[in-house]
């Protein structure tokens, strides 16, 4: 089991950048597949990226691709989401998840695991 602590989220103007933490409890951080996802008011829960086991695969959805960037360190228990060029659009709660899987994923009913969100807003 493990546990998933997300932080960074906060106001940003438009064409700025975040960078998203998520923290993860265990001994066993590199036997699972980590994803970030996001929820805008009114809205469904969307995958955003997800990041392999050894950080060797990552996958992006792609309203976020050139602009948002996914990273792992295992020896810190740690998956980083880097977002640029923020648009009013990526408002939401965005959260880190987590599932012992051997390949990526993006859908969101396969992770088990999930933090309790950040809240990323994007305005003037």
């Amino acid at each position: 089991q493990v546990q998933l602590v997300e932080s960074g989220g906060g106001l940003v103007q438009p064409g700025g950048s975040l960078r998203l933490s998520c923290a993860a409890s265990g001994r066993t951080f590199s036997n699972y597949v980590m994803g970030w996802f996001r929820q805008a008011p009114g809205k469904e829960r969307e995958f955003v990226t997800a990041i392999s086991r050894s950080a060797d695969t990552t996958y992006y959805a792609d309203s976020v691709k050139g602009r948002f960037t996914v990273s792992r360190d295992n020896a810190k228990n740690m998956v980083y989401l880097q977002m640029n060029s923020l648009k009013p659009e990526d408002t939401a709660i965005y959260y880190c998840a987590a599932d012992r899987s051997t390949t990526i994923f993006s859908t969101k009913a396969r992770y088990a695991y999930w933090g309790q969100g950040t809240q990323v807003t994007v305005s003037s």
